[in-house]
C-alpha cells in the first residue's frame, strides 16, 4: 500500500533540572538515546515537548541541540507550539533553518478566545508561512485546536509549494484520514499522531505514527515499524500491544510528568518537568516502571 518509506517519529521530552532551569546534558544524553534507537525525533512540541515554557532563548537552544546530536543520525524536527499568526510561525522557521535541522512542523492557527479561523482566514496563514519558510515543512492538523484543516485545502497546498513534504494528521475520526489521505494521494507523508491509529494508518497506506511513548522505548515504537516494512506482522502485532500497554499506563499516570518520573526511576535521562507541571506522586512514577518492567523493555531499551 505504501509507494513511500513507512516510518515514526517521538515527540521528545525537554528535560529540566530539579530548579526548573534547563538540563542540556541530560537533554543530549536522552537525543542520544534516541537516536540508537533509529527513531525521528521532534523537538520543542508544546505537548511532551514542554514548548510553551520555554524562553526564547532556551527555545533556539533546544533546536541547536537537536541538531548537534542527531543530525545525520536519524530525521531530526523542530515541532514547536501553536502560534497566534503567520509572524510567529515565519520567525521560528529561521530558527529552524539556522539551527540545521532537516524540517518543520507548522501548527494550525490559534486564534486565541476559542475562536476558529475562516476557510479563507486558515488559507493565508497557511499560504503566508509556507511561501515565507526556507525549510521543508510539515503541517499539523490536531483535534486539541478544535478544527480540522480541511483536504482540498491539503491538496491545492501540495501543488502550489514544494516544501511541503507531510501532514500530522491527529484525530480520532478515521473517515477524516481517509479523504486526508485520498486529497494527498501519495504525494506528501501522512502520520498519525499518537500509536492508537498506527496500524490502522498504515494499513490506509499512511507512512506512519507519532508517540511520545517513545521517550519512554523508542526501540518498541521502531519494532512496529521494522515488522511492518517487512511483512513480520507477528511481531509487528506484538510490539504494538506492548505499545498501547505502555500508552495506556503513561496516561492514566498523568503523561509526561509521569514518563519523566519513570525514567528518573528506571536510571534514564528525562529530568523533571517545569511549573506548570508538577513532578506525579512517587507511586504513579513507581507504577509506570513497573509497567516497563513488565513488558519485558528493559534489555531491549537500556542495554
Amino acid at each position: 500500500m505504501q509507494a513511500r518509506q513507512v516510518s515514526t517519529f517521538v515527540v521528545s521530552l525537554t528535560p529540566f533540572a530539579q530548579d526548573g532551569s534547563l538540563d542540556e546534558a541530560g537533554f543530549r544524553l536522552h537525543l542520544r538515546r534516541l537516536a540508537a534507537a533509529g527513531i525521528g525525533v521532534y523537538v520543542g512540541g508544546s505537548g511532551s515537548g514542554e514548548g510553551y515554557v520555554l524562553s526564547a532563548i532556551e527555545r533556539r537552544r533546544v533546536l541547536e541541540v537537536a541538531s548537534e546530536e542527531l543530525s545525520g543520525r536519524v530525521p531530526v524536527r523542530a515541532m514547536g507550539v501553536e502560534p497566534r499568526s503567520a509572524d510567529e510561525m515565519v520567525s521560528y522557521g529561521r530558527e529552524v533553518a539556522e539551527a540545521g535541522l532537516d524540517a518543520m512542523q507548522v501548527y494550525s492557527l490559534d486564534q486565541g478566545h476559542g475562536n476558529r479561523p475562516r476557510a479563507d482566514e486558515l488559507e493565508r496563514y497557511l499560504s503566508d508561512v509556507l511561501g515565507a519558510v526556507t525549510v521543508p515543512v510539515v503541517l499539523s492538523s490536531h483535534q486539541a485546536m478544535g478544527y480540522a484543516i480541511p483536504p482540498e485545502l491539503v491538496r491545492s497546498l501540495i501543488e502550489e509549494y514544494p516544501n511541503l513534504i507531510g501532514i500530522n494528521f491527529t484525530h480520532p475520526d478515521v473517515g477524516g484520514l481517509v479523504q486526508m489521505l485520498d486529497a494527498v494521494d501519495g504525494r506528501i507523508d501522512i502520520h498519525v499522531g499518537g500509536p492508537m491509529q498506527a496500524l490502522t494508518a498504515l494499513a490506509l497506506g499512511a507512512q506512519g505514527y507519532l508517540s511520545s511513548e517513545g521517550n519512554l522505548a523508542p526501540g518498541l515504537g521502531v519494532s512496529v515499524i521494522e515488522g511492518h516494512a517487512c511483512g513480520d506482522l507477528l511481531a509487528r502485532d506484538a510490539a504494538f500491544s506492548k505499545l498501547l500497554r505502555l500508552f495506556h499506563a503513561t496516561q492514566i499516570g498523568g503523561g509526561v510528568a509521569a514518563a519523566k518520573g519513570a525514567l528518573r526511576l528506571l536510571g534514564l535521562p528525562g529530568g523533571w518537568p517545569r511549573p506548570p507541571r508538577l513532578p506525579v506522586p512517587d507511586g504513579v512514577a513507581r507504577e509506570l516502571a513497573r509497567v516497563f518492567e513488565e513488558l519485558d523493555l528493559r534489555e531491549v531499551e537500556i542495554n
